[in-house]
């Protein structure tokens, strides 16, 4: 069995967090992952307030396990979600897209833990400093809105600047990616596109089965000249837009072109003109399955993967 610290400090079973995919991790997969062991999540996204707060009463009748709720800071609806998270006392939320500083005397009152997700060691710095609990460090390789920088180099640079723990994400899929965010100094990591293909993940089956027959090379990155750049599946959409962008259309337009482009693909089942946002790791990702069955493979993996590995110590 690993365990790391990040299981003391949440109170789960296997260091390993579900992703907060707006659209995709609603409270039927976040449960699932929980009950499972790990750290399921509710992705708030710009979903509504009420929305939110179904998908946790949701959560709360299939589970008593620790459980998070992924916010984007720009969300219009941030303040309405907090109270919420402070009303349910949310064991867990982790963030992005902005400072979530000003937040933490309140959360801290009633024992909500804030992990944000960062792409840089300056963010790191800067996160710990006011009073993150953990960190995320995503790498480029992560499905969605993305850094500049590879998991490889990243993790390791922000674990030796923190203190707190850190969890890898971006290109994690098995127990061998888990076992080696380990061996950069993570407490644990972050998977998204994986638990896509859960069974209990409620994005209509088209999507599943565009993951599933992805190959290496087949997320692309759009949107970077608009300074917000996605990686997702290759597809209709994501040609006309790289057209549009080569092309030299204004930031603005390309914007107003991808609105609702994931809720399309995610809730309509549009893998054609839609943006399935998922990571590069999608070629791996094989079968739907249990969630309970992906955290118990991934444990078992990398366990015999470090019996491999231990063997080229002997003698030593």
């Amino acid at each position: 069995m690993i365990k790391t610290e990040l299981c003391e400090l949440l109170g789960i079973e296997y260091p390993i967090f579900q992703g907060g995919m707006a659209w995709v991790a609603n409270g039927e997969l976040a449960a699932a992952v929980s009950e499972g062991g790990g750290l399921g999540i509710i992705a708030a996204g710009q979903a509504p307030p009420d929305w939110l707060q179904t998908e946790i009463q949701k959560l709360k009748r299939i589970t008593q396990k620790p459980f998070g709720v992924n916010i984007m800071l720009l969300s219009p609806y941030v303040e309405e979600i907090m109270e919420i998270i402070i009303r349910e006392k949310v064991p867990v939320i982790t963030t992005g897209a902005g400072n979530p500083g000003k937040y933490v005397p309140r959360l801290k009152e009633v024992g909500t833990k804030m992990i944000p997700v960062v792409a840089s060691v300056a963010l790191a710095r800067r996160l710990e400093k006011v009073g993150a609990a953990a960190l995320i460090a995503e790498g480029m390789e992560s499905g969605g809105h993305i850094g500049e920088i590879c998991t490889l180099p990243l993790v390791p640079q922000v674990v030796d600047v923190v203190k707190i723990p850190v969890i890898a994400a971006g290109g994690i899929a098995d127990g061998r990616g888990f076992l080696a965010a380990l061996s950069l100094g993570a407490a644990g990591v972050q998977m998204g596109t994986r638990f896509m293909c859960a069974s209990e993940c409620t994005i209509p089956l088209a999507v599943k089965e565009a993951i599933i027959k992805a190959k290496d090379r087949d997320t692309v990155v759009t949107g970077q000249t608009t300074g917000h750049p996605v990686r997702c599946l290759g597809n209709r959409f994501t040609r006309e837009l790289s057209r549009l962008e080569r092309e030299g259309v204004e930031a603005d337009e390309l914007i107003k072109l991808g609105t609702g482009r994931l809720q399309m693909a995610m809730v309509e089942g549009n893998v054609t003109n839609g943006s399935v946002m998922a990571g590069q790791i999608a070629g791996a990702v094989r079968r739907v399955e249990p969630a309970a069955a992906i955290l118990r493979d991934i444990v078992e993996t990398a366990e015999s993967e470090w019996k491999k590995l231990s063997a080229y110590f002997r003698g030593i």
